[in-house]
């Protein structure tokens, strides 16, 4: 089968490869995938360059979240849940790969009417953000919510679930196409958080100037929200694509009584199992409903498994946004 295998680490995303490895053998408690599509995260940057704090031993092959058909079972189970030929999305590690061994609870059925591309991006960004919005911030009706970094994955599911549970969204992004991806996406107003006074701009937003009740962060802006955010807020971290892990003006915490509140969706298999179920079930709801739709980057393709590490340097220079997914197509290549 064919692969971007990660033999050592590398510099960057433009030294990845595609090589021809071993085809897979699932063990006895996992399905064989056929991958149809693979999707991006900021996180395999990070791997790729031995800089996360989940490393599989080398070599290994790149990439986290994918859609596909199922081609076996495991063969310890009776009766499985899924069966061969079943739509599936998931996330395993090797989804930058023509097939992937994963387990059953790491896989769901594809969601009504949904294709692979937007359904491959799903198992990170959507639990991620539900657990962010609704469980841990109870945004509810009413509420005025700032979304940060609102036309990526996370942000983009985000705006979505904050506007079907009722609230206002303001939504940050750095460029005029991402403000409009983000206004496409439900937000009702959008300032760019590159521009100086836009904390100010925020606030003028709110009723009579007072801030707003959530703050959404995944890129690391917690101490320039704290400025913007209304006496008793919550604000959500979920992330530090900047890079920057701050030092929280902790006196500016104290005196609005804002709650700082960390989510990281990867801990709930571990810490909160019994909830994660529920997740899903009002997360396909939201899709049955039709107020949470694929946020798959469109506007250009990325086809094949040869532009893994093209789509992975746009990522990475912030130039796309919404999911940067790739397309694996079923034909030559998975034969090769």
């Amino acid at each position: 089968m064919r692969a971007v295998q990660v033999k050592e680490y590398v510099k960057g995303p433009g030294d990845l490869a595609v090589t021809t490895v071993p085809d897979l053998t699932p063990s006895p408690d996992t399905y064989l995938v056929d991958i149809h599509a693979a999707a991006t995260n900021f996180f395999d940057l990070l791997q790729i360059r031995g800089k996360y704090q989940y490393q599989p031993a080398l070599p290994w092959i790149s990439g986290a979240e994918f859609a596909g058909v199922v081609l076996s079972t495991p063969s310890s189970s009776a009766n499985p849940k899924f069966k061969k030929g079943d739509r599936v999305f998931g996330s395993s590690q090797g989804s930058y790969a023509t097939r992937i061994c994963a387990k059953e609870e790491s896989i769901l059925p594809l969601p009504s009417g949904w294709g692979f591309l937007e359904a491959a991006g799903l198992m990170v960004t959507a639990p991620t953000s539900y657990a962010a919005i609704v469980q841990r911030a109870g945004v509810k009706r009413g509420d005025y919510v700032l979304i940060h970094a609102a036309a990526g994955g996370v942000g983009l599911a985000a705006v979505q679930l904050a506007k079907a549970f009722g609230a206002v969204v303001i939504a940050t992004a750095g460029s005029e196409r991402k403000r409009e991806v983000a206004t496409d996406f439900g937000a009702d107003y959008t300032v760019d958080y590159n521009k100086e006074g836009w904390v100010d701009e925020v606030k003028k937003l709110t009723p009579k100037g007072r801030g707003v009740d959530v703050v959404f962060d995944p890129v690391g802006m917690v101490n320039n929200s704290l400025k913007c955010t209304a006496w008793g807020g919550r604000i959500v971290i979920i992330g530090f694509t900047s890079g920057n892990i701050e030092k929280i003006a902790m006196n500016r915490v104290l005196l609005r009584n804002v709650s700082l509140i960390g989510m990281t969706w990867g801990s709930y298999s571990k810490e909160a199992p019994e909830k994660i179920p529920g997740v899903w079930d009002d997360l396909f709801r939201l899709m049955n409903e039709g107020k949470l739709k694929g946020t798959v980057y469109t506007d250009r393709e990325f086809r094949g498994l040869d532009s893994v590490g093209e789509a992975l340097g746009m990522l990475e220079r912030r130039e796309t946004w919404g999911k940067v997914v790739i397309s694996v197509p079923q034909g030559l290549e998975s034969k090769l």
